[in-house]
């Protein structure tokens, strides 16, 4: 039996909900982003009257306001954001129980049982006046029958519409499309396809799982089912746990970051943060990965496989300025850093103990990792630190505790 999944996307959602609480800015190009005092200058969302300047979704608040000088950035408000979220999921949850999120601005929804003689669009259109007429911003919906080309629907038709998948006219509607669009396709594997020349989303299905799996070992089958329309993965119903891949935390430092130790404070305060939303999971990390972006707005990252899974802020950060020292000559200052504990296992998982390591000093530091979570739990996170972090009131006291991205396994490289 076919099925028939949505995939709803609030248009341009931060900068939609500030517009709507500022009439004011309507019309006008605006962007959410951070503060150009703290350096914290990312943008996270843009009006369309800024995307027709150019204002792109991550740029330097200094790039966006080359390109439109008269451009007004707001400040993020996350409780204003995740209120609005809650609200559009119980929208979603009115039309099927199968309601997965994908971020805090769309998610998909399975209505194969639940459809009543009407068809996808007609439920999607519904979909479309509810959230306009309740919560006053609007959305665009993909429908298909897997979850892979609803999202390529709602991506194709921006704002406010409805884009209609079928097995019919996919390959004319789909494959068309840069391979880059397709959810799966991170910057790494379209970096590696260019090279090959496979450019659209038609060109990555006639290859053949085959010839894929010669490429990417695993993935490329997956790769495959994905561009040919074979994806079965099915909708979770809302509130399932979600199997975790990895837990990563970075910032914009507020000043430039000229050597070892002012990366080493920061690495250590992002740490803390990954490792605490790891221990909350019941998750380690057997690998380590740390991201950074010189001062010249260029970046790269590097990872390596641990010896031992690990969920302790002083293991994480160790491995991360191993990988720093070993790859970083200070050529030029970093702007922003970023560490992530990736291929996460669970705590229960059985480890091979090691003569060369002192385990009872280990479980010492894992009780006091525990005990420092129960302090901040009662008292705030910032009641108490490491000495290192008091080294630097700058770059010692980022608050990281909102900021952690956690990846669900089975989408993104």
């Amino acid at each position: 039996m076919s099925r028939t999944i949505l995939h709803a996307d609030m248009n341009n959602c931060f900068a939609s909900i500030e517009m709507l609480h500022r009439p004011r800015l309507r019309g006008r190009p605006i962007a959410v982003g951070g503060s150009v005092e703290e350096r914290h200058g990312i943008i996270v969302a843009r009006s369309y009257e800024a995307r027709a300047f150019g204002v792109k979704v991550g740029q330097a608040l200094w790039q966006a306001r080359q390109l439109c000088p008269e451009l007004i950035i707001v400040p993020p408000d996350h409780d204003k954001y995740l209120r609005f979220s809650n609200n559009f999921r119980n929208i979603l949850l009115d039309y099927s129980p199968q309601v997965e999120p994908f971020g805090i601005d769309e998610a998909w929804v399975d209505v194969t049982q639940s459809m009543y003689g009407r068809s996808g669009g007609e439920i999607a259109d519904e979909i479309r006046e509810r959230v306009k007429f309740e919560l006053g911003i609007t959305v665009s919906v993909g429908v298909a029958w897997n979850k892979i080309f609803a999202k390529l629907g709602s991506d194709m038709k921006k704002p406010d519409a409805t884009m209609v998948i079928t097995e019919e006219n996919f390959r004319d509607t789909v494959w068309p499309l840069p391979a880059s669009d397709m959810v799966g396709v991170g910057r790494n594997v379209e970096r590696d396809l260019r090279k090959r020349n496979v450019r659209t989303i038609g060109d990555l299905a006639r290859l053949g799982p085959d010839l894929l799996e010669s490429w990417f070992g695993k993935y490329g089958p997956c790769l495959y089912a994905y561009a040919a329309g074979l994806d079965a993965s099915p909708v979770r119903e809302f509130g399932a746990e979600r199997l975790v891949k990895s837990v990563g935390n970075s910032t914009t430092c507020p000043r430039d970051l000229e050597n070892d130790e002012d990366a080493h404070i920061v690495l250590l305060n992002l740490s803390e943060s990954i490792a605490r939303r790891m221990r909350e999971l019941g998750m380690m990390a057997t690998i380590v990965q740390i991201s950074l972006r010189r001062n010249d707005l260029t970046w790269f990252d590097r990872q390596v496989k641990l010896d031992r899974p690990t969920s302790l802020a002083p293991e994480l950060c160790a491995v991360g300025m191993e990988l720093l020292r070993a790859n970083y000559a200070w050529e030029k200052p970093l702007h922003s850093i970023g560490i992530r504990g990736a291929n996460l296992v669970p705590d229960t998982t059985p480890i091979q103990l090691s003569i060369y390591e002192n385990e009872e000093k280990r479980r010492r530091a894992e009780a006091i990792e525990l005990a420092i979570d129960e302090v901040r739990l009662r008292f705030g996170h910032q009641s108490i630190g490491r000495a290192l972090l008091h080294l630097d009131g700058q770059l010692g006291h980022l608050d990281t505790t909102k900021s952690n991205t956690i990846q669900p396994v089975g989408y993104g490289v």
